[in-house]
């Protein structure tokens, strides 16, 4: 599976604001969707439930370190199952420390605004040019810094985070390219 370097989407909820961002970056890559059925609520569960587990492990030690320094974390949670089972992608929603800021049929904006920066990040589901089953799926993230504290928290994160999303994304694709179970496939669509 090929991921690349790419733009941010024309068709984002996130692109007319491009100059107000101090930082952005977006990876693609193609996701079988034959049956029509993959629609931005599977994405964004998927981008929960797909992570690389060493991915869940820095994400871990970012918390330990950030709780120092009085920043956000995602918390303690007992049943990260049972969070992911009653999450429905919806706008206002919140998952650890992730909230869904907007959502179209094709694209979730999830983020979070802290005292030293504010970031998105865009799932965005486009067709591909002749409808062939497949569709095209970018990770953008954007960032805008407040003071320094944010500049100089993101140097050790910039490089990570380079290499962070495209895993991900490849685990996303993955995991939506999956048979679903059944009763999951009507799940999705309430």
């Amino acid at each position: 599976m090929k991921i690349i370097k790419t733009t941010l989407p024309a068709g984002s909820l996130l692109h007319d604001l491009q100059p107000s961002y101090d930082y952005i970056d977006s990876f693609q890559g193609g996701i079988t969707d034959s049956d029509n059925s993959l629609d931005s609520t599977r994405v964004g569960k998927a981008f929960f439930t797909s992570s690389p587990q060493w991915v869940g492990a820095l994400f871990a030690l970012r918390n330990r370190i950030v709780a120092l320094f009085g920043l956000k974390t995602s918390g303690s949670s007992t049943n990260r199952q049972e969070l992911l089972n009653r999450f429905t992608c919806q706008k206002g929603e919140r998952l650890g420390l992730f909230k869904v800021f907007d959502k179209t049929e094709q694209e979730v904006i999830l983020g979070e605004d802290d005292k030293h920066l504010d970031f998105r990040i865009s799932l965005f589901l486009d067709q591909t040019p002749g409808g062939t089953g497949v569709k095209t799926l970018t990770i953008s993230t954007t960032v805008t810094f407040h003071n320094a504290w944010g500049r100089l928290y993101f140097v050790p994160v910039r490089p990570l985070h380079k290499q962070i999303v495209p895993a991900m994304l490849k685990a996303i694709i993955r995991e939506l390219e999956k048979p679903a179970p059944a009763d999951a496939a009507t799940a999705y669509h309430d």
